[in-house]
């Protein structure tokens, strides 16, 4: 009887240990270092820098000549969210007739965490209850000296 609890006991544990799996993952465009310092101002233009690192991840969302490549790897525990171990964007800015302009790499700094978790709205003015939010109108709707109120008696 003991054996049979045993493995019942250790079927469990693997269970349960599984349910703690890591999972790392690469998100984003592949970015090779060498290639990314390859690209100069003045020298390359939309076409070299496409064939280069291929299309962005996005661009500039006020304008086209901002180029992102966004390169990110994340770690997850079990069924907890993402975290974000490193990160590496690129930005290529291109002036008017398409040349390179500027090239600049950013890293994870620029991640913000956010905690959307919250239940409530944080809104100006009195609290009102359940009920003084149900009832609370009653009686209000076309009352006299109210404005936009109309008066059947005049």
């Amino acid at each position: 009887m003991k054996l049979g609890g045993l493995k019942i006991a250790t079927i469990a544990a693997a269970v349960l240990l599984a349910g703690c799996a890591q999972m790392r993952a690469h998100k984003g465009v592949v970015l090779d270092p060498q290639l990314a310092s390859g690209i100069q101002a003045g020298v390359d233009n939309k076409d070299s820098v496409e064939k280069l690192l291929g299309r962005p991840t996005f661009t500039g969302q006020f304008t086209p000549n901002d180029w992102y490549y966004v390169s990110r790897d994340v770690n997850q525990v079990a069924f907890r969210n993402p975290r974000v171990t490193k990160q590496t964007v690129l930005i290529v800015r291109f002036d008017q007739k398409g040349n390179v302009a500027s090239v600049q790499r950013t890293g994870r700094e620029l991640v913000m965490n956010l905690d959307p978790t919250g239940r409530k709205t944080p809104t100006l003015g009195r609290k009102r209850s359940f009920f003084e939010e149900l009832f609370g109108n009653i009686g209000t709707v076309g009352a006299p000296g109210l404005p936009g109120a109309q008066n059947p008696g005049q």
